[in-house]
């Protein structure tokens, strides 16, 4: 019997018009090429749906995941990274049966050959995603790679200085083979970083020591201690790939690495210090391809959420979002900025650094050294006819005034300032030089935020609390009725620190006409604060416990990030 043509299995699976099948195949006449992709290449099909009609053809098994969480990952010692990457395919050895996963049916010899060098002659083929399967190959070869420790070991065997060599381009870091301790030990703990979705790599040296930690959901974990004397090795290596000079240890140095990670682009940006033992480096990582949260992926009350859309939909006026440094405040404008972006306003944005590049956004990238601060930038940006302004920080009476004037001129202002809860801010910029009547005539709201750590799904331990826990954060015993709150624990899912991931905790002033009224009389926030609570006001300790009688996070981590202790 014939085998039938992957054009007929796709018009029969998705019921495709025969136009669009006789259209592909009139340009695959003219220029080559196979069916499946021309279709995908004209959006008709997409990646999956010429996969499952593969399958139906050839008699395949399709696997919309490869199950990397079940793999014996042996296979990494006797065949390169490269050649796998090359030809998209990866043997998945389980414990019942082994199989070889491919994105291409033309890859089939290929894959016989692995079947033979690997002794799998009873592998079965399956067919997989382009993107499932490089995952799976990057985490096998990741979670395999040379453990830190052997690597430190050989950085004290070596004593070569030569071991510091300049590679501009390495592509993927998991490719590269280079033999010297130094690169391999730089390069681990960049992979082993992204792996653990840390957000900063700090190399601290003390007098007898030096530590390196991670910063994973906004806490500071140790993970290497290396011996005091590769110090100098692994700072140069660090300094060399970031441009910077490494002759120069008596000055503070910026710098920035791009590298690739499997299937990650990470912009790296490292700042080094001078201290009494020696340079301290920090390594800021930022993923490129990160997705931008929308408004709903925040964190905030339902309640909440609707007042907030309807602020950042308003004509005119300052929306201050405020917050310790790391508390997510950022991301709170961006999702804000993409809510409203419409083709018909105009958005332009001044910030240090452009985190996220968003389409159909004008954004500025401050630049101190020649002049283009915040205030200048700022002065600049009105004369552009913008409908909304994003100013990265207030950090000067110059930049707030200007703001000030914008936001009393027709346009709506997003800006950001430190301070510890919303009423606080009011406070703040009358300190700053602001008279109480502009604040109180242009400042729309006050968002504070934290970023509290959600307990870990798998290990989290329902218990009761001591009474005295609850009232530290505010609530009464019968708050709790029949419900039971988490303890984080710790497994190997949450790296055993009992929290998987983070969400917000929120508090949002919104001055109304007492409020104005009282801002007039007193910059006092506990007035202020008194005032806004009698009106309804959600603090950040009253909305922490929400989300820990919902089982979202702990009691510890919400006065740990309150400062209620």
């Amino acid at each position: 019997m014939a085998r039938k043509l992957i054009g007929e299995i796709l018009r029969d699976m998705l019921g495709l018009p025969d136009s669009a099948i006789e259209s592909a195949l009139a340009l695959q006449r003219e220029k080559g090429g196979r069916l499946g992709e021309i279709l995908i290449q004209r959006k008709v099909i997409t990646e999956v749906d010429l996969l499952r009609a593969l399958s139906i053809q050839l008699g395949v098994p399709f696997w919309d995941r490869v199950p990397v969480d079940r793999m014996d990952l042996s296979f990494v010692n006797k065949i390169q990274i490269q050649f796998l990457k090359k030809f998209n395919l990866v043997p998945v050895i389980l414990r019942e049966k082994a199989y070889i996963a491919m994105s291409d049916p033309s890859s089939l010899p290929i894959a016989d050959d692995i079947k033979n060098i690997l002794g799998l002659n009873g592998a079965e083929y399956v067919l997989s995603l382009q993107s499932s399967i490089l995952s799976a190959i990057n985490f096998a070869y990741d979670t395999i790679e040379t453990s830190a420790e052997e690597v430190i070991q050989d950085m004290v065997e070596e004593d070569s200085e030569a071991l510091i060599t300049a590679i501009d381009e390495i592509g993927d870091i998991l490719d590269d083979t280079s033999d010297a301790p130094v690169i391999k030990f730089v390069n681990l703990l960049l992979s082993q970083a992204v792996k653990a979705k840390a957000s900063d790599i700090h190399i601290e040296p003390y007098q007898n020591k030096l530590k390196i930690r991670y910063r994973i959901d906004g806490v500071l974990y140790d993970m290497h201690s290396p011996p005091k004397y590769i110090q100098g090795r692994l700072v140069s290596r660090i300094k060399i790939m970031a441009k910077m000079n490494i002759a120069e240890k008596r000055l503070p140095q910026d710098g920035r690495i791009e590298v690739k990670i499997g299937d990650k682009h990470i912009d790296i940006r490292v700042s080094t210090i001078p201290t009494a033992f020696g340079e301290r480096v920090v390594m800021r990582l930022l993923d490129k391809a990160a997705v931008m949260l929308k408004l709903t992926e925040l964190g905030m009350d339902p309640n909440l959420l609707s007042v907030f859309e309807r602020l950042i939909r308003s004509a005119h006026g300052i929306i201050l979002v405020t917050g310790p440094t790391g508390s997510g405040k950022t991301t709170t404008l961006y999702a804000a900025l993409s809510t409203i972006n419409r083709p018909d306003i105009n958005i332009i944005t001044l910030e240090d650094p452009i985190e996220y590049q968003m389409d159909g956004i004008g954004q500025i990238q401050v630049n101190p050294k020649i002049n283009l601060t915040f205030a200048s930038g700022l002065r600049s940006i009105v004369r552009q006819d913008p409908d909304v302004i994003l100013v990265g920080e207030i950090r000067d009476l110059e930049t707030a005034e200007i703001a000030i004037q914008a936001a009393l001129t027709g346009h709506l202002v997003f800006s950001t300032l430190h301070t510890n809860d919303s009423s606080s801010t009011i406070t703040r910029l009358i300190d700053m030089g602001i008279e109480p009547f502009l604040v109180s005539s242009s400042v729309l709201a006050i968002l504070a935020q934290r970023l509290v750590r959600t307990v870990c799904p798998v290990c989290r331990v329902a218990y009761r609390p001591e009474k005295e826990l609850l009232e530290q954060l505010g609530l009464k015993g019968g708050d709790l009725g029949e419900r039971m709150i988490y303890r984080a624990m710790g497994c190997p899912e949450c790296l055993n620190t009992g929290y998987r991931g983070r969400t917000g905790i929120f508090e949002l002033l919104i001055l109304n006409d007492e409020i104005r009224s009282l801002i007039l009389k007193t910059s006092d926030s506990n007035q202020i604060k008194r005032l806004a609570v009698q009106h309804g006001l959600v603090t950040l300790a009253m909305d922490g416990a929400r989300k820990v009688l919902e089982g979202i996070t702990t009691v510890e981590e919400v006065l740990r990030v309150t400062q209620v202790l």
